[in-house]
């Protein structure tokens, strides 16, 4: 089988293209390397420049294919503030471009990367897929917009699974080498904490949360059970029906595991300054992930540790791209 992945040149694309071609996939890449990297892509994958809204470059990715990992999007909430139109067009109507190409091609197997962004300010911790979704951003508001796209399109018999997700983390060593993390700017609290100084320390914001040390509580989960997961979608696609599942880590980690998993990696103190708390933060971020236990058989593999340790080794090895 001959997997399109979009956005397959970007961090969790590229992971997704290395790991379907090690265990025995055809991959085609289509990505216009905007945030992306050409040289993340595996060799053996077919690659294809071009942005989800061409249909040109749609139609010439989807040759060959007979499913879709879905990962081209813009995906930074901040941005999207500023930016809502651009993640408007890229994230929704590049959407509706492939989907419409797809219907083309008769290809009607989808697998969406989702977003827990869908859900905005929960009321009830953990997040179920019964959530109302209230999202307090135009990424998430862009990204439920394209999970209701895609149940309609369930109707005319598309099989599709959309993933929600918060913070993914870690890195992979493929065959040619170290796929990790390379945004820039770098948002994410892990890689900054292993780049931390003591005259740049990593802030805190707030250390009177009420959780069990203070600090806000968050999910994280390691590129590779996530690809994982998005494996296992793809083997368990229904004709005509739109599925979405949550992914985590099915308890959270507070920003002061997430420290002392750093410093435990790195041998030393990671220096830290307590900040205000961010007006909005809600104490904790965590997803139920019974649904992804019942439908997929999956379940996370690899803790907080494992995430920092091989995001350190990454950063670290001669081969990192």
């Amino acid at each position: 089988m001959r997997v399109l992945v979009t956005g397959g040149a970007g961090y969790i694309g590229s992971v997704a293209t290395a790991m379907l071609l090690e265990r025995g996939f055809d991959v085609t890449v289509l990505d216009d390397c905007s945030t992306g990297h050409r040289d993340a892509v595996a060799g053996a994958a077919k690659f294809v420049e071009g942005s989800v809204l061409s249909t040109d470059s749609v139609a010439l990715a989807l040759t060959g294919c007979s499913a879709v990992f879905h990962f081209a999007a813009k995906s930074l909430v901040g941005e999207s503030v500023e930016k809502p139109d651009l993640y408007f067009d890229v994230n929704v109507n590049g959407t509706r471009n492939l989907l419409d190409q797809m219907s083309k091609a008769k290809i009607s197997k989808l697998v969406f990367s989702s977003t827990a962004a869908t859900y905005g300010e929960p009321e009830v911790i953990p997040i179920t897929e019964e959530a109302n979704t209230k999202p307090t951003s135009p990424y998430g508001t862009t990204k439920l917009a394209v999970d209701k796209m895609i149940t309609e399109e369930a109707k005319s018999g598309l099989a599709a699974i959309s993933l929600r997700y918060f913070n993914v983390a870690g890195a992979y060593k493929s065959k040619a080498g170290w796929l990790a993390e390379r945004h820039n700017p770098e948002t994410h609290l892990i890689p900054n904490l292993l780049r931390s100084t003591r005259d740049k320390p990593i802030k805190i914001f707030g250390n009177d949360w009420p959780t069990k040390d203070g600090t806000c509580i968050r999910d994280y989960i390691h590129v590779v059970d996530l690809i994982d997961a998005h494996i296992l979608a793809l083997e368990n696609l229904a004709s005509g029906q739109h599925k979405i599942i949550n992914l985590g880590s099915g308890g959270g980690y507070s920003v002061t595991e997430v420290v002392s998993a750093a410093s435990k990696v790195l041998g030393r103190d990671i220096p830290t300054e307590i900040a205000s708390r961010r007006s909005g933060d809600p104490a904790v971020l965590i997803a139920d992930i019974s649904l992804a236990a019942q439908c997929l058989n999956w379940a996370p593999k690899r803790g907080i540790e494992n995430m920092v340790r091989d995001t350190w080794e990454s950063q670290n090895a001669s081969t990192s791209k």
